[in-house]
């Protein structure tokens, strides 16, 4: 990286921006100016360790070679058609996607929201037209805390009043029942239950971990009960937690697959829902569609991602570096961490609220040269980039232990 790409500080950049743009988020105050693998660098020449990556978009890092040549040689050819017209890299990129998840056929889209909004129309018609269920009565369950987006649907069924409030009327049509509850989910299907969405690790509740057994429970109950199990990996799929896909840690294989986030590799918007044949093929010609939908530079960045996760290289980095995050946190619990939830290179961390909220342990460790994003209260949420070496990792924990040493 090499000098800053502007004469503007990060203060006059920070303020020029509160009368223009929507406050639909408070940032740390960092301007990122460039990055390369784990590192980004503001506009003052600082550099900082990225332990947020995107929220799991990042999982390659910044500007991974491979995908930025995928998409250099893309943009010299061939951008957008519209899927009015067919185009030379999206059957490569459903065709690897399908076989790298175990499933058949994949619906294309941009955004995760939009992966879950895809998943709910399907598993509607497929209630409809395969299971039966009288038109407009379908449900779907899902599981208390849950993040899957922030459209006015996916907000309809969340428990986060943050995301709810002043946004009604919302969709009827869910079933919340607590996550990690088999008894509970099972008391909740019934004859109308089109699917159970659920994530298998809820990411934005603070990467909550289910019991042992609880997927493969859901999978045999969904299976039993004659529904679909659809389970949004968007944030925990493709790598982070040391598997291609978090349900991959119990063997089970959805129905329904919502990715997005890391399918991009960070340069482009890219999800999808990725299903059993006779699940997608409900779908007709004029039903759901997207502009910029299986576009062919994101099939081409998308498909470059499937072929670093072929490798299996990306499942083993995080798998080994998620032993040395693990262990580097016990070393932490009770000198200002009062627990933590770790799954390959994600964990959740719970901070004795005597040491500050996680908006302050977030600002502290970014005066240290290190990016984390808190969630609910005094919890951070650490997810760096799969490449991260393990010099690093004790890096960044070294500044946590340093900020929470003094006090």
């Amino acid at each position: 990286m090499t000098a800053p790409v502007t004469t503007r500080s990060s203060a006059d950049l920070i303020r020029a921006e509160q009368p223009v743009l929507a406050h639909n988020y408070h940032p740390l105050p960092v301007v990122v100016a460039r990055a390369e693998g784990t590192w980004v660098e503001d506009v003052e020449g600082r550099r900082y360790l990225d332990m947020l990556a995107g929220y799991s978009a990042l999982n390659f890092g910044h500007r991974h070679p491979a995908l930025i040549e995928a998409a250099h040689r893309q943009l010299d050819r061939l951008t957008l058609t519209s899927r009015a017209f067919h185009n030379d890299k999206l059957a490569e990129f459903a065709e690897r996607l399908a076989a790298l998840t175990g499933l058949d056929m994949v619906l294309p889209m941009n955004t995760g929201a939009e992966a879950v909004e895809s998943g709910i129309k399907v598993a509607r018609k497929w209630a409809y037209e395969v299971k039966g269920v009288p038109a407009d009565q379908a449900t779907i369950v899902v599981a208390a805390e849950n993040f899957h987006g922030r459209t006015t649907t996916i907000v309809s069924f969340s428990t986060d009043e943050t995301a709810r409030a002043g946004f009604g009327p919302f969709t009827p049509g869910f079933r919340i029942v607590p996550y990690n509850d088999l008894v509970a989910l099972e008391a909740a299907i019934d004859e109308t239950t089109a699917a159970v969405l659920l994530e298998p690790i809820q990411g934005e509740a603070g990467v909550l971990i289910p019991d042992d057994g609880y997927l493969t429970g859901v999978r045999e109950l969904t299976r039993s009960k004659g529904c679909l199990f659809i389970a949004d990996e968007i944030q925990s799929g493709l790598g982070r937690t040391g598997r291609t896909l978090a349900v991959d840690h119990e063997s089970v294989v959805p129905d329904v697959l919502l990715l997005g986030k890391a399918l991009g590799g960070g340069i482009v918007p890219v999800s999808a829902v990725v299903a059993r044949r006779d699940v997608l093929r409900v779908l007709r010609p004029g039903e759901h569609g997207s502009t910029f939908g299986g576009n062919p530079l994101a099939a081409a960045v998308g498909t470059a991602v499937v072929e670093l996760l072929e490798t299996g290289e990306f499942q083993q980095r995080a798998a080994e570096s998620g032993v040395l995050l693990r262990d580097g946190l016990t070393r932490l619990v009770g000198k200002g961490v009062l627990g933590f939830r770790a799954r390959g290179l994600w964990a959740g961390v719970d901070i004795d609220p005597s040491f500050g909220t996680g908006r302050d342990i977030g600002e502290r460790l970014l005066r240290e040269g290190v990016l984390v994003k808190d969630t609910h209260g005094s919890t951070i949420r650490l997810a760096p980039p799969l490449t991260i070496t393990a010099d690093e990792l004790a890096g960044a924990l070294g500044a946590l232990e340093t900020v929470l040493a003094r006090g």
